[in-house]
């Protein structure tokens, strides 16, 4: 069991673990999941870490099917400017690996924006702490148990 399914069930959230086999070869871990689980890739959402300026960290969720804004993701978080962070420093911080990191039950809380698509959703999906492995909630539930508030922080791929 991950931190992320164990922050779920400790919320008490309505929530269902989806899992499928991970190809190591595959170019992109979202994409993967949504075909593999034969899923919306609007309704899969990809944790991203960023960087801001002033050697910050922050989260960013969009869906698969989209890429971030980080001029919009800088702009909600009212900093001059975001990148994407390494993937050495999104490991260290959330404590799970690229391809599988979780919004939920992540090592350091950091501050999270979620794109305003979420709201549109009856159920999204994100990783559950790692790579072959989802977690399906409700957005308002996504959104109270990790703090996040919401933006338009995706632009079409």
């Amino acid at each position: 069991m991950t931190p992320a399914i164990k922050a779920a069930r400790a919320a008490g959230i309505v929530h269902s673990v989806l899992e499928y086999a991970h190809d190591p070869a595959a170019p992109s871990y979202g994409l993967e999941a949504a075909q593999a689980l034969e899923l919306d890739p609007c309704s899969v959402f990809k944790t991203l870490v960023v960087e801001t300026a002033a050697r910050t960290w922050a989260v960013a969720l969009v869906p698969v099917a989209s890429q971030l804004d980080l001029k919009a993701m800088a702009a909600a978080l009212a900093v001059r400017r975001a990148d994407m962070a390494r993937a050495e420093d999104a490991q260290r911080l959330t404590g799970y690996v690229v391809g599988g990191i979780s919004p939920l039950g992540q090592k350091r809380r950091l501050p999270m924006v979620v794109d305003t698509s979420v709201l549109a959703l009856a159920q999204v999906h994100v990783s559950a702490g790692r790579r072959g492995l989802e977690i399906a909630l409700a957005p308002h539930d996504l959104l109270a148990l990790t703090g996040a508030r919401t933006a338009a922080i995706a632009r079409a791929d």
